[in-house]
């Protein structure tokens, strides 16, 4: 998993944006799905990497829209 920074985020397109966003809150909620159902965790840190990842584009989405 790459680490996408906001000069990235502003690259892309806003179709580009969205699906990135969608596919980030997929991958967290498939994480805590499996943090949940009693799976261990392989990367304990990645919630917080994707919570970090998603403030992120939403933060580019808003400043776009202003």
């Amino acid at each position: 998993m790459d680490i996408i920074t906001a000069k990235k985020i502003r690259e892309m397109d806003d179709r580009e944006r969205e699906r990135t966003l969608m596919n980030l809150r997929e991958e967290l909620m498939m994480l805590y799905s499996m943090q949940t159902g009693g799976g261990l965790a392989d990367n304990p840190a990645k919630a917080k990497l994707l919570k970090k990842q998603i403030a992120r584009v939403l933060t580019v989405i808003n400043e776009e829209e202003r």
